[in-house]
């Protein structure tokens, strides 16, 4: 009796047959392997899938066709029943220094980790005629995603909970369903805005799992910050070259296309280091030292009267 296929094997093209596959071969194309992978319901297996197919592009058993137009099929991304979508004012605010307020935390983590999974795959399917490196830099991305949700995943567990457990927002794929037309659009807001959010995020979150006395935790964000710098750093990166491509002020076409998709407002404190290391330039990080200071000015009580 033959052994069933696993669920990751599924989403690899059978190379058997082609041990050195030639660019372009669609037979062995990458692209399409991420799109299956894509459509995948379980985490778990999305999440391995994604480190597989990474691994099969770093050992050379696949390729890109880079121009490839594929059919977008319904249904994506695949997600499971649950956890329940709501609206982000739904979501309450737990302390953390309960043990169900710090559950509530990673699987928050988890639920941004598994949406982060998706959309570099779906950068990686969906923008056909980029370098085969956008490719490469974007399904790196999906095999880290993934261990970040693996890593808080087991996390999870280790507090009595799975992913799922706990309502979660829709924000991050709102936003990659807006920018689906634009690849210029989608690298500005989503690597440049909303991950970068996260390095922001990250500090003060990392804090407050110490004071609570989560230090494994607190060890998790370590490796996701690292990792993180390193993602919105390939935005920063492909976002420019797009510019550049097109004669385009990447200062002023960031501000443009913030309004036209109605990005969220960025708000301090701003991690300055992280996002300096992340590919932010000195223009940049100034505007963010501006309104971090405004958000200081509004938040202040008003001066006392004479």
């Amino acid at each position: 009796m033959m052994p069933a296929a696993s669920p990751v094997s599924s989403v690899l093209p059978d190379s058997s047959d082609s041990p050195v596959p030639k660019a372009g071969d669609r037979a062995h194309c990458m692209r399409t392997a991420a799109l299956a992978a894509l459509g995948e319901i379980d985490p778990p297996t999305k999440a391995a899938a994604a480190r597989a197919l990474h691994s099969a592009v770093l050992e050379g058993r696949m390729t890109w066709a880079t121009d490839l137009e594929l059919d977008e099929p319904a249904g994506l991304p695949g997600r499971p029943a649950r956890p329940e979508l709501v609206e982000p004012r739904k979501l309450g605010r737990r302390s953390m220094q309960s043990p169900q307020g710090r559950a509530v935390l990673l699987h928050a983590l988890a639920h941004i980790e598994f949406n982060a999974i998706n959309l570099a795959l779906d950068a990686v399917w969906r923008f056909a005629g980029m370098p085969a490196a956008f490719y490469s830099d974007w399904l790196k991305v999906a095999a880290e995603e993934a261990y970040h949700f693996s890593l808080l995943s087991a996390r999870l567990a280790e507090y009595g909970h799975a992913y799922g457990d706990f309502p979660a927002h829709d924000g991050l794929w709102d936003m990659c369903e807006r920018t689906r037309d634009d690849v210029l659009a989608r690298m500005a807001l989503v690597p440049r805005t909303l991950e970068a959010r996260g390095l922001d995020a990250s500090p003060p979150i990392r804090a407050r799992l110490l004071q609570a006395g989560d230090q494994a935790s607190a060890a998790i964000l370590d490796v996701i910050l690292r990792d993180e710098i390193g993602h919105v750093l390939i935005g920063n990166r492909w976002f420019r070259h797009l510019c550049d491509e097109d004669s385009l002020d990447p200062h002023e076409t960031y501000t443009r296309l913030a309004d036209q998709y109605h990005a969220p407002k960025l708000r301090g404190p701003f991690n300055f280091e992280a996002r300096r290391d992340a590919g932010f330039d000195d223009a940049e990080l100034a505007a963010l030292a501006a309104w971090a200071e405004l958000d200081v000015q509004k938040a202040a009580p008003p001066a006392a009267q004479d």
